[in-house]
């Protein structure tokens, strides 16, 4: 899961910084920073915040050749 992934994810699901950081029970601050690359952030926060974005119906698409990215799931 990349930065620009989770920016990407929120930005689907119309999630503010505290929206995601609350429904993944994190600081908004670590999602702030994981979004900008200043904090790579730990194991526990990463499953957390993927967690959040899935079970929320966004799919989070491996690089492919095509890049990472997002979408609905069908």
């Amino acid at each position: 899961m990349t930065s620009a992934q989770v920016r990407a994810a929120r930005g689907l699901l119309n999630w503010t910084v505290r929206d995601l950081a609350e429904r993944a029970s994190v600081h908004r601050n670590t999602v702030t920073n994981i979004e900008t690359g200043r904090y790579s952030g730990s194991a526990d926060a990463l499953s957390a915040i993927r967690s959040a974005i899935e079970s929320a119906g966004v799919q989070l698409i491996a690089e492919n050749g095509g890049g990472a990215g997002v979408r609905f799931k069908k």
